[in-house]
């Protein structure tokens, strides 16, 4: 036990040393200082020429928006037809079918919006061409979008009054050149080297040692990976994503693509202080995110290294923690390690099934993206987290008698209603679809039964757990539930969308209006934001708003599941 315990520390630590210095490096990239990647420049105003885009233009926050949003409905376009058609298209040695309307919708927009919800099998529902030019292609765009966007807001709150606020296709474009490809490319070798497949070709027939004839899918999987986890998507190339021995072979695999995952999220949190030449502040926000993910980790950690009562009352080991659903080349510390970061990371790849999980750890991945603020997805961690310190400064301000005010820009009445409308779409939008999909089921269960792996409360537990992995975009899923049908597909794409696309408009609207006020430099009267005192204020408003919100639907789920066990 401690040695895993000193793995899952090691892997963390690593991924934080290194995030330091490459939230330097995008903040330099993005101030467009001098950096180590300058080379790309040429490869950049390439792009720009081809599209016929002035990358120097500055653009007020509307225009951002305007230019994002267009860029991504051609790409949802794009994908739902490679998607309708792929069993008619090239690059499909395996002969896999065209997807229905409603699964090519949900899995367009899915992938559009950087969640990556799979209600199809990998290897058996994409042709190499769709695993290439739909999912490996927006799984970059998605983060890259995101990171744009994070960018936009940073420019917001410096210390000046402007309604430029850069360009959205610069920051796009070096996000791409500078930030994911490379580093994909880095990850995507080692994968390679380490036995993951990277081919053309169809399944590999093959005799295993009992005598069984078997064909062993593979395909273009080392540099879909690479990017699924660098860039927070989750999508597995196989149907049990990074729980495949092909996908993740072995310790050091799930150690890197597991530091992936969490590198640049924590990257953008440092970036934020050199950008902003604020470094105390990305300290306290760091510092209430890291508070926030060991919280969430450490009665994972207990639950599942302790093993399931059930099965030690009939006798059954539990000394190596409770390992069904678990890869035991990874063992239960390190499957309870990943299933909190990729879900507080907005990140769905999984290295074991969550459905498994004991169920107060099913209560901390849910909590993990119901709250959706510890560290986050590919720039929208950030923009989540922007939100919550919004109200915080407004709350705060009003409890000592201050005028509200954020880095200098007074927090007035127009910020503080996108913040809380902004804020209160995620509850709804998971409590509102749980409700919908339970009372469904309650009106013909006969109907629905294949509905549910699961009856009673981890039942109800898979229908929450499917409507708040898609509203945090995260993607991973309790998978006792039968997804593919036309109920889900289109009740969890409408989720998707509006998931995605509200929660970026309103922290750049934010950002964009406040811009345009006039900076008053801090004083003796300003409530400063970048202290612990304040930080715990943050950790406050997150912690109040998730209990008030979920704490009913988590009572009915996970938490009479725990009871009734023990």
């Amino acid at each position: 036990m401690t040695n895993e315990l000193l793995g899952i520390g090691a892997i963390y630590l690593v991924t934080l040393v290194l995030a330091l210095p490459l939230g330097r490096f995008l903040a330099a990239v993005f101030q467009g200082s001098r950096n180590l990647l300058d080379f790309m420049a040429p490869v950049e105003r390439g792009i720009f020429r081809l599209a016929g885009l002035d990358s120097t233009r500055a653009m007020s926050w509307q225009e951002h928006l305007r230019a994002l949003l267009t860029i991504n409905l051609v790409w949802f376009l794009l994908a739902l037809l490679v998607l309708s058609t792929q069993g008619s298209l090239p690059l499909n040695p395996d002969g896999n079918p065209s997807m229905s309307p409603d699964l090519a919708f949900n899995t367009a927009i899915s992938f559009l919006v950087n969640c990556n919800l799979q209600h199809y099998s990998g290897e058996s529902g994409l042709s190499y061409l769709s695993q290439l030019v739909v999912i490996t292609f927006l799984q970059f765009v998605s983060a890259a979008t995101g990171i744009a966007a994070a960018v936009v807001v940073l420019n917001a709150l410096q210390t000046r009054t402007t309604e430029q606020l850069g360009n959205f296709y610069d920051y796009f474009v070096k996000s791409l050149t500078r930030l994911l490809l490379p580093l994909s490319l880095v990850i995507g070798l080692v994968l390679a080297f380490q036995g993951t497949p990277m081919t053309l070709l169809g399944k590999q027939p093959l005799v295993t040692l009992q005598g069984d004839s078997v064909a062993v899918s593979r395909g273009p999987v080392a540099a879909m990976v690479a990017i699924k986890e660098l860039g927070t998507n989750g999508g597995g190339f196989f149907g049990a994503n990074s729980a495949h021995p092909l996908e993740n072979p072995n310790y050091f695999t799930n150690a890197v693509e597991n530091g992936a995952l969490v590198l640049i999220p924590l990257a953008l949190i440092f970036a934020l202080g050199f950008y902003l030449k604020r470094p105390r502040l990305s300290y306290m926000i760091f510092g209430v995110m890291t508070v926030g993910f060991l919280a969430l980790l450490a009665p994972t950690l207990y639950y599942e290294l302790h093993g399931n009562p059930a099965l030690a009352q009939m006798g059954l080991d539990q000394s190596l923690g409770a390992l069904e659903g678990k890869e035991m080349r990874f063992g239960a510390a390190a499957s309870a390690y990943w299933s909190i970061t990729n879900t507080v990371i907005s990140c769905g790849s999984v290295n074991s099934m969550h459905d498994s999980f004991m169920p107060i750890s099913g209560l901390m991945q849910l909590l993990g993206m119901m709250t959706n603020a510890f560290y986050g997805g590919c720039g929208v961690g950030l923009l989540n987290f922007f939100a919550y310190l919004i109200i915080a400064v407004f709350i705060a301000g009003l409890l000592v008698g201050r005028t509200p005010e954020f880095l200098g820009k007074k927090i007035e009445a127009r910020e503080m209603k996108i913040a809380v409308i902004v804020t209160l779409l995620h509850p709804l939008l998971i409590l509102a679809g749980t409700a919908l999909a339970a009372h469904t089921y309650a009106g013909n269960p006969a109907e629905y039964a294949g509905w549910l792996g699961n009856p009673g409360f981890h039942g109800f537990s898979e229908m929450l757990y499917e409507f708040t992995s898609a509203a945090a975009n995260n993607g991973s899923g309790f998978e006792g539930l039968g997804d593919n049908t036309p109920f889900w597909n289109i009740s969890t794409g409408v989720v998707l969308l509006l998931a995605r696309f509200l929660p970026i408009i309103g922290p750049v609207a934010i950002a964009g209006l406040l811009a345009r006020k006039k900076y008053v430099p801090e004083g003796a009267g300003t409530l400063p934001a970048d202290t612990a005192t304040f930080g715990v204020m943050v950790l406050a408003v997150i912690v109040i708003i998730a209990a008030l919100a979920f704490f009913p639907a988590l009572a009915l789920g996970p938490l009479a599941e725990h009871f009734a066990l023990y």
